[in-house]
């Protein structure tokens, strides 16, 4: 297979996207049959390894329903300590590299998993499709990507996946990354984000890869530092003085602050995780682009990308073997650990179900029907605007990533919606349920100072919950009946300027990476919770009654 510097360089465009995209074109049943070939080419290797034979009990299945019978779903302590130890000798397949989590499931100090050979040359035409697809405006129209091109590097750096990922990329093509590689990894993640910055100004920015969060908070600095900038040191950078003064240019002929895509015009924004969405319009106004949202996990590499219509996500076809479990069977599942719930195969799931994804990892992978420990939920059976004809997602929740009340079943997204609405500009926050009460409570880190009242704040988010018109958080009954039965009732609590900033720098004296380690949003531990206290300003306790003709909210 040739590389897509290779494609880039002949000008064989066309090719370049059937290779990388190619996916795209492809019917249900199509990416079925590749699903098949790939996981009995897949079985072969576990056949012949000990770790197969260990999580696959012996047994040695030849297809597909065969593998499904016989094989137990596993977790991660089905791997220990084989993984844990980094033991090649009973892999399916020799390692690259190593990539590992967070550890913040608290069970493990964290969890390492192989990458093969194999399984990261593949993942790099998918991202390098990735890229593509985040400057593209049609079927097989992009913005060409420079030989070389310029990528902003804001993730955790190698061994976490995403640093991983930063450097599979280099497989197709030399990738100028700000700063590079080397230099990023010795560096603390400010440090990295300033240095990134710094460079880009003279060296200008093709592509973002990272967290959403940092263009937002880059964006906002923008506007308020921009008439103080020293131009004496960018006499000797004259690319960088260049930029900053069509930028002040630009920026004073619309009439407002100055702002990123003033300055850098990027041909693409790749990210992962909520905040990509919760950010979306934000990053659109700051940067000119919607970020491209990934589902990316450690334990599977690539899941799912969104398209060029920045909506639900397609499915990867070529890296994971696709298994899901339906919400009822999940719950069965959460009640009682021996149940073996039934699984459902892409071309068998429907439309606005919610499923927890199951995997097992191609091209000589480990995971062997994994729970990752994520629900999603299908949105479509194709993308009737794009003339996708594959099942589309959205990540839903992590599957212990819930708070139960009687009255709703809040999410981390639902909950960051409520936020957003309220309209408290915020650095970040953490919730839980108050042991015992119907209580949601929120901690929220303002941003400067905050003016307004915290009844108020505590009674917006209050009322966006309840009226939330998404059936699967809220629970039949008028507003008025759940209210009344339930006594659900919200409270706020501001922590003092600087709190998660503590936490962080806390975290970071303990080794971990800032761009990859923050405070759970939802169900904090108690230790998250006394590193981000301190005195709080104020405690407001919200029950009230939801206007009758209040304005419809959706989520």
């Amino acid at each position: 297979m040739p590389k897509a510097i290779e494609l880039i360089r002949q000008g064989r465009y066309e090719e370049l996207w059937q290779m990388c995209c190619g996916f795209l074109s492809l019917n249900t049943s199509e990416f079925m049959d590749i699903q098949e070939r790939l996981l009995l080419q897949q079985l072969e290797l576990l056949n012949k390894s000990s770790l197969g034979g260990k999580i696959m009990g012996g047994a040695k299945p030849k297809t597909v329903e065969e593998f499904r019978e016989a094989v137990p779903l596993t977790t991660y302590k089905d791997y220990c300590p084989e993984l844990l130890d980094k033991n090649e000798d009973i892999l399916p397949a020799r390692a690259e590299e190593w990539v590992r989590t967070s550890g913040r499931s608290g069970e493990y100090p964290c969890r390492w998993v192989p990458i093969t050979a194999e399984n990261a040359q593949e993942m790099s035409v998918v991202m390098y499709g990735i890229a593509m697809l985040s400057g593209c405006k049609a079927w097989g129209e992009f913005d060409h990507i420079p030989q070389q091109p310029n990528v902003f590097y804001t993730v955790a750096p190698r061994p976490y996946m995403s640093g991983a990922i930063a450097n599979i990329m280099e497989y197709q093509t030399p990738i100028n990354h700000l700063p590079t590689l080397e230099v990023a990894e010795g560096l603390s993640f400010e440090d990295r984000i300033k240095l990134g910055f710094k460079q880009a100004l003279s060296q200008g920015i093709d592509y973002f890869f990272g967290m959403s969060m940092v263009l937002v908070q880059v964006g906002d600095k923008f506007g308020e530092s921009a008439d103080k900038i020293n131009i004496l040191p960018m006499l000797s950078q004259p690319r960088a003085l260049f930029r900053i003064a069509k930028g002040l240019i630009k920026s004073k002929l619309a009439g407002r602050p100055m702002i990123p895509r003033d300055i850098w015009p990027v041909k693409g924004i790749i990210c992962s995780g909520l905040d990509s969405w919760v950010y979306r319009d934000r990053i659109k106004e700051l940067w000119g682009r919607y970020p491209l949202d990934v589902y990316a996990t450690t334990e599977g590499g690539i899941i799912a990308t969104q398209l060029w219509d920045y909506d639900s996500m397609t499915f990867i076809p070529n890296l994971n073997f696709f298994e899901f479990i339906p919400e009822e069977e999940h719950i069965k599942l959460q009640m009682d650990r021996s149940y073996q719930p039934r699984t459902l195969l892409l071309d068998e799931v429907e439309v606005g179900k919610t499923y927890e994804i199951i995997i097992t990892n191609f091209h000589g992978g480990s995971l062997v029907r994994y729970r990752i420990g994520d629900l999603i939920k299908i949105t479509s059976l194709r993308n009737e605007k794009l003339g996708i004809d594959i099942p589309q997602m959205v990540f839903e929740r992590r599957a212990d990533g819930i708070i139960n009340f009687v009255v709703v079943q809040l999410t981390e997204k639902l909950i960051w919606q409520a936020i957003e609405h309220a309209g408290i500009a915020y650095e970040e926050w953490t919730s839980y349920k108050k042991p015992g009460e119907s209580v949601l409570t929120v901690l929220i880190e303002p941003k400067n100072s905050f003016n307004g009242n915290t009844t108020g704040l505590a009674s917006g988010i209050r009322e966006y919950i309840l009226r939330s018109d998404d059936s699967n958080h809220r629970m039949s009954g008028t507003l008025e009946d759940l209210t009344d039965m339930f006594d659900f009732r919200v409270e706020v609590e501001l922590l003092p300027q600087g709190s998660f900033a503590s936490y962080l720098a806390q975290k970071q004296v303990e080794g971990a990476d800032l761009a990859h380690l923050k405070p759970p949003h939802l169900n904090p531990s108690e230790k998250v919770l006394s590193l981000l206290r301190s005195e709080a300003e104020e405690i407001e306790v919200v029950k009230t009654k939801t206007p009758t003709k209040a304005r419809e909210i959706t989520a």
